[in-house]
């Protein structure tokens, strides 16, 4: 029973409390970039907690039963850059083949889950803290469940923004970086959940 308890406070304190975009500021560019409607921000958190997911159980499982027993530990970066790639460009395909409205809308920044250093990061992370693959799963399902939910949140604010009257020196990106960064002070509130 400790056990699920644990993998619960895991998740909560990776998709709320420590966020990967609002505490550790790490996928900030497709944060940004692409929030500027909900069912395109859906469309990308979606798509990063498919990548992300995958990728952490794939990278634990070559960290642990390949790299570590070789006396490769060192190569984890790059090994885990080339699995992320190749994630990346599956989702590419199967949304181009399947949901080619999303893809189109997603455009450039599909491809860019590539080098959102969140992906890496929460590989890097797992490994570090030296994770299993149950928890190395749910860290990343919870830090991209996070990276969604903070990513709709803000492209809903920012639906809500558009038409309102906003002195001209704050449109643009001087209402977006408040707003992120009002959105980080209040996902500071959840620090006392664990």
């Amino acid at each position: 029973m400790s056990t699920i308890k644990e993998l619960i406070l895991l998740f909560v304190g990776a998709a709320f409390v420590n966020n990967v975009v609002l505490s550790q500021f790490l996928g900030i560019c497709p944060f940004l970039g692409v929030s500027k409607k909900t069912n395109t921000a859906l469309g990308m958190g979606t798509a990063v907690i498919f990548v992300v997911t995958a990728s952490s159980a794939v990278a634990s499982l070559l960290h642990n039963y390949v790299l570590v027993p070789a006396g490769l530990a060192y190569m984890d970066t790059i090994v885990f850059i080339a699995v992320i790639a190749a994630l990346v460009q599956l989702v590419e395909m199967i949304l181009k083949k399947f949901i080619p409205a999303l893809y189109k809308a997603l455009g450039v920044y599909l491809p860019l889950i590539t080098t959102n250093c969140c992906v890496l990061g929460v590989a890097l992370i797992n490994v570090s803290k030296e994770y299993d693959l149950g928890r190395s799963v749910v860290n990343a399902f919870g830090t991209s469940a996070g990276f969604c939910v903070a990513i709709v949140l803000l492209a809903g604010v920012r639906e809500r923004i558009e038409g309102n009257e906003i002195p001209h020196t704050m449109k643009g990106s001087p209402i977006l970086l408040v707003t992120a960064g009002l959105m980080a002070i209040a996902f500071c509130g959840f620090a006392g959940l664990i």
